[in-house]
């Protein structure tokens, strides 16, 4: 019976302990195919250009040494059995890279045909089992998301139904009732109302965990989002008697982050510190700077209540998990509030957890990326290692043809966004992020690597593109305009760094100049109207 050859990568710079591995290989039963390398960059290549049935490894090769040869090889081939040959007998470190997904750890001088035979053989099997189980995993994933998102889906149906004709009920539309019949009503419309929640939660979870998690960063003031939040969970913290404050930092600059998301997190994490805070109590929820992470604003949600238990604590952000001990009888949920809140963070590049002593209150916080514009733009303003010579910041603005807009009309905005990310060149233009909350007039802009006399290709492109936009003429009308960035010319001495920065400070201050303008003729326009 004929068996296929076992193709094994040997990456390998002493030509000693070459040889000994190929003796070792031809003295076994199995048909084998050696092809050997003496670099960890001709290894990768090869695995780049033909996928092997197993690597040999030797940690220390002329270009990387130890842990890092491992990882660099199980990164680009991760699918690939990894077997470690080493001259050193160190069980840590044989640990920590069976740990990292290295299949076996054998040392050079204890080698023997039979024992190598038996490595390979078990290290090619064992992962192909976890390829099959994680290949399961997945398709088991896929069937309960598609499961639930589509019971989700049925279930709003029914329930949009008996919300309707509830509330024409508790209206009177349907003729006067008894005041103990309305108290009935409420409870039905309350139950309905917490069931929708439960299934916007259910949705949300699932396009979490499959990766279609919606997310549009915008340039934002994170105090007016706090605030916002507070506001609208104000009255509840009154009807229960607990205090809800705000501290925000002075020094807190624009955020790089989606509003609606993050004050989807604010929502979710005030609204559970004033459920499990007692009558009397208090909740803080607070925005500042941390010296030591610069590049990040901190939020937290601290409130009195009966805090969190130590085992608590390391589930509390995981999907369905509630705390026995921490759930109210009156309260009802799956478990997917702070779930959700971890994704959208973690969808952010930010980081979210809790501190908290049973007894002593919690306190949840969250990071932020703060909005680098020179860090945006250092990548498509430069090259070679210089600025290119010349800017212009394009306005593309989006002026709905009715009040309120027609239609869906983020939808119509989103679509015109993308549009416009499709016309530009992606190694020299930039559409920025969407400053502040979408509002009735949608703004873009767009800084370009080229000059005014040159940009026209550019703005006819994307004239050309938005009128193809589906029924875009019918819902608004769009303007285009541009401008050239002028700014201060390098001194001599002056790096690349401070030169990108120069550019950004220019673009935002046009950027301000030309918001604080619009602003002040649209008050003008109101108090004529009036």
């Amino acid at each position: 019976m004929h068996h296929q050859a076992t193709h094994v990568l040997l990456i390998e710079d002493n030509p000693g302990d070459a040889d000994l591995v190929r003796l070792r290989l031809v003295e076994s039963q199995s048909p084998v195919k050696i092809s050997c390398v003496n670099r960890l960059a001709d290894g990768l290549a090869a695995l780049t250009k033909e996928t092997p049935s197993l690597v040999l490894l030797d940690l220390n090769l002329p270009d990387s040494r130890g842990a890092e040869t491992y990882r660099r090889v199980l990164e680009h081939a991760p699918n690939v059995p990894v077997v470690v040959l080493s001259g050193q007998d160190d069980e840590a470190l044989a640990i920590k890279a069976v740990h990292h997904g290295v299949q076996d750890y054998l040392i050079k001088g204890e080698l023997s045909g039979q024992r190598l035979e038996r490595a390979i053989r078990y290290a090619v099997e064992r992962q192909a089992l976890l390829r099959a189980l994680e290949i399961g995993q997945k398709q088991q994933l896929d069937f309960k998301n598609q499961f639930l998102s589509h019971v989700s889906h049925e279930l709003r149906t029914p329930l949009t139904c008996i919300h309707q004709y509830v509330t024409l009920l508790l209206d009177g539309l349907a003729g006067p009732m008894a005041p103990d019949q309305a108290d009935h009503l409420k409870t039905v419309l309350k139950s309905v109302n917490q069931l929708h929640a439960m299934i916007r939660d259910l949705l949300e979870a699932t396009r979490a965990e499959s990766g279609k998690m919606r997310i549009e960063p915008r340039c934002i003031a994170l105090g007016e989002l706090v605030q916002q939040a507070v506001a609208m969970l104000r009255p509840t913290a009154a009807e229960k008697k607990i205090g809800l404050e705000i501290g925000l930092d002075q020094r807190l600059p624009l955020v790089h982050a989606d509003p609606d998301r993050v004050l989807e997190v604010l929502i979710n994490l005030v609204d559970n510190a004033i459920k499990f805070t007692p009558p009397d109590g208090a909740v803080m929820v607070q925005a500042c700077m941390v010296d030591a992470d610069p590049g990040c604003v901190y939020v937290s949600v601290s409130d009195t209540g009966r805090g969190i238990s130590p085992e608590a604590k390391a589930l509390i952000f995981e999907r369905l998990y509630q705390d026995s001990d921490s759930v109210d009888n009156n309260r009802s949920g799956l478990g997917l509030g702070l779930f959700i809140c971890r994704e959208i963070v973690r969808r952010h590049e930010g980081r979210i957890w809790v501190f908290s002593e049973p007894g002593q209150g919690s306190t949840f916080t969250f990071t932020l990326p703060i909005y680098s514009l020179a860090k945006l733009l250092a990548p498509v303003i430069t090259h070679q290692g210089r600025l290119r010579p010349a800017f212009v910041l394009v306005r593309v603005e989006l002026a709905p043809l009715s009040n309120p807009p027609r239609g869906n009309w983020k939808e119509t905005w989103q679509q015109c966004l993308e549009t416009l990310r499709r016309c530009v060149y992606l190694d020299k233009d930039l559409v920025l992020p969407p400053l502040g909350t979408s509002g009735a007039v949608e703004t873009f802009l767009v800084v370009a690597s080229t000059d005014l006399q040159h940009s026209g290709p550019m703005i006819a492109r994307i004239r050309e593109q938005l009128e193809r936009v589906s029924d875009l003429k019918a819902k608004c009308i769009p303007t285009i305009t541009t401008v050239a960035v002028d700014f201060a010319a390098p001194g001599p001495d002056e790096s690349l760094e401070r030169q990108v920065q120069t550019v950004a400070d220019r673009v935002t201050q046009m950027i301000l100049t030309s918001r604080e303008r619009k602003q002040l003729c649209a008050g003008k326009g109101a108090q004529n109207s009036n």
